[in-house]
């Protein structure tokens, strides 16, 4: 089973966050190797915090020494390798990891894609949840494979594809 808890601070849209962050990370895993996560007996967790571009930009700074805000980070809590023995965890209960969401860096993005805050935020909790599955994108191999999926898990939302504005070379 999943679960997401949303933490949410004013300055975001007033939509319902705790449906859209659940639905954007049980699709997400859906379209994982770890889809069995969603009917495993064990609680999966998931939190996603949806704050201000000051916290981002000091969490950025701290973590990834990036002394700017930026639109989505993860905080994975368990290993890449170590994904597939989670079912197998004493009290049935494993916490994945915490997605954080900048609201102005978010909703700049939005305006300059010409879509909702609420997609946007959708496909960067989609994209973060695959950082907490291990997905990368530091070396091009990886990015087109997290980007293939991020793309299929949006698609089967109704949402377009993030990435379908690039300029691709000859």
């Amino acid at each position: 089973m999943i679960e997401v808890a949303v933490l949410h601070e004013e300055g975001w849209p007033g939509i319902d966050w705790e449906l859209l962050a659940q639905r954007a990370v049980s699709t997400a895993i859906a379209h994982s190797p770890y889809a069995a996560f969603a009917t495993d007996q064990a609680l999966y967790e998931v939190a996603v915090k949806l704050t201000s571009d000051d916290e981002v930009h000091s969490l950025n700074r701290a973590y990834r020494d990036k002394d700017k805000p930026t639109n989505v980070l993860s905080f994975p809590m368990v290993q890449d390798d170590l994904l597939q023995a989670t079912a197998n965890t004493d009290d049935g209960e494993i916490l994945l990891g915490d997605i954080v969401l900048a609201e102005g860096v978010c909703a700049a993005e939005a305006a300059e894609k010409g879509i909702s805050v609420a997609d946007h935020a959708t496909h960067l909790i989609v994209h973060g949840t695959f950082h907490l599955l291990g997905y990368d994108h530091m070396e091009d191999n990886e990015a087109e494979a997290m980007e293939a999926l991020e793309i299929a898990a949006l698609l089967s939302m109704g949402l377009s594809d993030p990435y379908g504005d690039r300029i691709t070379g000859d």
